[in-house]
């Protein structure tokens, strides 16, 4: 960018530029837009208003997030002692993150650290209540985007919004909202019913929040209050909670979802997307079995938040996925890695129908494979002659819940497979749990065998 003397704008050019910029944006022309706002992104340096058009112009989402970062990035450093501009800068840091990822790692763009920076300097040099309503409002949203990292400045800030004017329902719902996803779910519910009882409407976002928030701290009278007022069909059920007749859905879940993060282990770790049965609004139970270890697994029940990151399509149907929240409850389910082979599609996975309780078999994949016939029989003969036989390869795990022994889970696998005939089932682990020590030998090489290929 040009560091020579700039053109001043008009109050005029500068408004007619931010409108075009900001339709070109809504038209999904952002590197239109881009090029729209480059007289104002000189003027900027100089002009404060062409600094906060700019800042508006982001704030509706209008550029390419990247660009519109490093633009934000140029505005802060143009105009460090300007409240007006800092603050409106910090509040429309939402616009250049993904919110909806609500497990996102902090960012790593140098705008969100500068800002929390300046605004913190800022809102120790003025203490006028005008000025600290400004300030602390960006500042709030400035370090609530960075994860874990300043939770106690958004939190005193938060506070300190709330006392300013505590008859004001946005505060409150504000205070609640950084509550839920903290994992403070009991002050969550105490801020958002504050923030419903001040507002002269019903507002959706102060009942679904109040709904998360309750479900979080396990109050189940106020979890089902608010759904059925929200027009829900839900009763009591499992858990002590409300539940349902929801549709299946899905959710992306982490190692460490950020309310049981620390600052010190501010990442989601590993992260993966499975299938939920659906009981409330915002929880269910875990129906896929997990590839790695998270910490969570089949059978767990967990909270998820009320918008989803995406959708996935599932023929005509949009399926949501739902971000994870926090795990309501652990449920200590038993896992055994299997490795078998199948004449038809699913043919092991629908052993499930014939398990006691929760118990499954759950295929990651089935994969069709050529095989050597001998190989298949003993793993350590010559290979010189090859029998080819065709087998539909099956690997996974096993989930079953605690009070399942294993030596009665083996057994009932055992009885499945012999009625079907035309399928094989190799899972050692399991052997070695029920007691069975030479055939986990021997289930162990051929499982070998099986996953290698």
């Amino acid at each position: 960018m040009p560091n020579g003397p700039s053109t001043v704008l008009t109050s005029d050019e500068i408004g007619a530029m931010a409108r075009d910029a900001v339709a070109e944006g809504q038209a999904d022309r952002k590197q239109a837009a881009w090029q729209t706002i480059q007289p104002l992104r000189e003027a900027q340096r100089h002009q404060p208003e062409a600094a906060m058009a700019l800042v508006w112009i982001v704030d509706q989402q209008s550029l390419p997030r990247d660009e519109a970062a490093d633009l934000l990035l140029e505005i802060a450093d143009a105009h460090d002692d300007d409240i007006g501009v800092l603050s409106a800068l910090g509040q429309c840091l939402e616009a250049v993150r993904d919110i909806d990822d609500l497990n996102a790692p902090p960012p790593d763009h140098p705008i969100f650290q500068t800002m929390v920076e300046k605004l913190d300097r800022l809102a120790k040099l003025h203490a006028g209540p005008s000025e600290q309503e400004w300030i602390l409002r960006g500042l709030a949203t400035a370090a609530r985007m960075m994860a874990r990292q300043h939770d106690a400045i958004v939190e005193d800030c938060l506070r300190k919004l709330v006392a300013i004017d505590p008859r004001k329902s946005p505060p409150h719902y504000n205070l609640g909202l950084f509550y839920k996803t903290r994992g403070k779910f009991a002050e969550g519910v105490a801020a958002n019913q504050a923030a419903a009882g001040l507002s002269q409407e019903v507002i959706d976002s102060h009942q679904w929040n109040l709904g998360i928030c309750a479900t979080g701290a396990g109050n189940a009278e106020i979890a089902l209050d608010v759904w059925k007022r929200m027009g829900q069909t839900i009763e009591p059920g499992r858990f002590g909670l409300p539940e349902g007749g929801y549709p299946a859905c899905k959710v992306k879940l982490a190692e460490r979802p950020l309310a049981e993060r620390t600052a010190d282990s501010d990442d989601p770790g590993r992260e993966e997307t499975v299938w939920i049965e659906r009981l409330s609004p915002c929880h269910g139970i875990i129906r896929s079995v997990l590839y790695g270890k998270l910490g969570v697994d089949y059978g767990d029940v967990i909270l998820t938040d009320g918008a989803p990151i995406t959708h996935h399509t599932y023929g005509e149907q949009q399926i949501p996925v739902f971000p994870h929240l926090a795990t309501l409850l652990r449920r200590n389910y038993q896992f055994f890695d299997f490795a078998g082979t199948q004449e038809t599609a699913r043919q092991l996975a629908d052993i499930t129908d014939e398990l006691d309780e929760d118990a499954v078999i759950y295929s990651h994949s089935e994969g069709f494979k050529i095989m050597c016939a001998n190989c298949w029989r003993n793993p350590d003969i010559d290979h010189a002659d090859h029998e080819q036989m065709e087998k539909h390869v099956v690997v996974g795990r096993i989930a079953a819940p605690p009070d399942i022994a294993p030596a009665r889970l083996l057994h009932l696998i055992d009885t499945a497979i012999e009625k079907r005939r035309t399928c094989q089932l190799y899972a050692p682990d399991l052997c070695a749990a029920a007691g069975q020590a030479a055939r986990e030998r021997i289930d162990r090489r051929r499982f070998a065998l099986l996953a290698n290929n």
